[in-house]
């Protein structure tokens, strides 16, 4: 039995403490999130799919106690599949929205950052192998979708690279495929950080150290897959999310900045000029991706030692369609990330953002606005797609009035039908970076998007607005105060409504009885 403890199951709104994956499982039981399964699963599909079936229908996180020819190793799935589960990851209150904790992640992450601390023993150092011992293979890494090229050992962590010339660190989620009992294939993506370094060690004529980390503190991971600035640490950006520091240490093989208490650490090196075929990977597109013959060879990383834990937990994602693990926290990380870019870019006015998970997290955004000048709410779009966030792989971008929150999809198809006209609210931008993964352009040609801004306000500089139908303050008040009388029962639902269905306070009227 691993020594994940069980603990019963109940439920509170009081934030966790997390520091590793251990915590946040034990976290996610307290919480009622969390479901054990004992009865033995296959790791070949099978493990993937009851994951995926349980995704669909919106259940638990998942630990597989029993997977086939691993005893005693765990197998844990289904992360962040609900907004609850995220804000657990943080240490934030539960009931928060997914644009309301992008918004504690921005406020966070606009503070002092905190640097990594280093510790003398770090428990992922509870077992080494090295040399001939090294095997990918004793560990239940899963084989995901029918089509897949093999097993996948990093989906749910990250590749630790560093920079030779400045030291700055980079987590980076770059999915890494076993081809080999102590070779893994990492798709690091032309132009992201992990490929920075790569080329520095290329130019120089040397190997690149790495590392690929599984089952670690979960905000690493939220944190390796974030877009953040070049020569910002991940660790740097986790401790400011944790307002404490993470614990690493430096690793006497290759030089990096490791983290502590993660679950198990493959390390080694990588050789930019071996590249080896890699996938095909089911991707959180909904697509295939890594075609073997129709897309480039990827770098390979030869693992020299593997670290671990003592009754390690393995951590993976389903990825393929939405809605994922992976698309939340794509969702959150991005959300937050763009929240954070207008927040420093000094755009003012904004009242929520949203990277809705049904875009596979990313591909667009809303952005609710309270206009202040002709032209903001089209600011407000040329910066979206300007942004370090939004310039690459976004698609659309689509702006409403500060009454309308950016998760409020209801209201934000009533503001594309009442307060849009395609001729003047619509622009085409013919060219913008693009992810190599995106399945809606031809594979030959996926360097390069377009984007369309959807601007859903009413244009401030008109003069004339349209008479908008509100409903009297005070009449809401007595209604939620009456709402239990009136045969409903449980809370009045006026508190939460009230703003977006009465008249606005600022509002002043004409004689005529219209606003102003």
């Amino acid at each position: 039995m691993n020594d994940v403890n069980r603990k019963t199951s109940s439920t509170t709104s009081k934030p966790e403490v997390i520091d590793d994956l251990r915590s946040y499982i034990a976290a996610l039981e307290r919480h009622g999130e969390l479901h054990r399964v004992t009865t033995e699963v296959d790791w070949n599909l099978e493990l993937c799919h009851v994951s995926k079936v349980n995704e669909e229908r919106k259940g638990p996180a998942l630990l597989y106690e029993n997977v086939k020819d691993y005893p005693g190793i765990p197998v844990f799935t289904s992360a962040f599949t609900t907004v609850k589960r995220l804000a657990i990851s943080l240490e934030q209150d539960p009931s928060l929205s997914m644009s309301q904790l992008a918004q504690k992640w921005m406020q966070l992450t606009t503070k002092e950052l905190v640097k990594p601390q280093f510790v003398k023993s770090p428990q992922v150092m509870e077992n080494v192998v090295e040399g001939d011992d090294v095997d990918l293979y004793k560990f239940p890494v899963p084989w995901f979708y029918p089509d897949d090229g093999g097993r996948f050992f990093v989906t749910s962590g990250y590749l630790v690279t560093k920079d030779p010339d400045t030291g700055w660190t980079n987590l980076g989620t770059y999915r890494s495929q076993v081809l080999g009992k102590n070779i893994l294939g990492s798709q690091i993506i032309k132009g992201k950080h992990g490929d920075m370094h790569m080329k520095k060690y290329q130019a120089r004529g040397e190997l690149m150290p790495a590392a690929a980390v599984v089952g670690c503190d979960p905000v690493l991971f939220l944190a390796g897959s974030t877009l953040v600035s070049a020569q910002v640490d991940e660790y740097d950006i986790a401790g400011a999310l944790r307002q404490r520091p993470v614990p690493v240490f430096k690793s006497e093989l290759t030089g990096l900045t490791l983290p502590a208490n993660a679950e198990i650490i493959a390390e080694g090196f990588i050789d930019p000029n071996e590249l080896m075929d890699e996938g095909p990977f089911g991707e959180y597109t909904g697509y295939y991706s890594g075609n073997k013959g129709k897309e480039y060879p990827k770098p390979v990383l030869r693992v020299k030692r593997i670290l671990y834990r003592n009754n390690p937990v393995m951590w993976s994602t389903t990825v393929g369609k939405p809605i994922n693990d992976i698309h939340m926290i794509q969702s959150l990380n991005r959300t937050s990330t763009l929240w954070h870019d207008l927040e420093m870019m000094k755009v003012p006015g904004i009242q929520s953002v949203y990277i809705p998970p049904e875009s596979c997290g990313r591909f667009w955004a809303v952005v609710s606005v309270k206009q202040m000048y002709p032209g903001h709410s089209n600011h407000v779009g040329n910066a979206v797609i300007a942004s370090t966030t939004g310039h690459y792989g976004l698609k659309g971008v689509i702006t409403v009035d500060h009454d309308i929150h950016a998760e409020d999809w209801d209201r934000i198809w009533w503001a594309l039908s009442t307060r849009f006209d395609p001729a003047r609210s619509v622009q085409i931008i013919n060219r913008g970076r693009s992810t190599p993964l995106d399945p809606g352009l031809p594979i030959e040609a996926r360097e390069i998007v377009s984007r369309v801004l959807m601007d859903a306000c009413t244009p401030y500089e008109w003069k004339n607005k349209p008479s908008e139908i509100f409903m009297d303050r005070d009449v809401l008040t007595r209604v939620s105060n009456r709402w239990n009388e009136y045969g409903f029962e449980g809370r009045s639902p006026v508190g939460d409504m009230i703003d977006r269905l009465a008249r606005p306070v600022e509002a002043k009227k004409t004689k005529a009885g219209h606003e102003m």
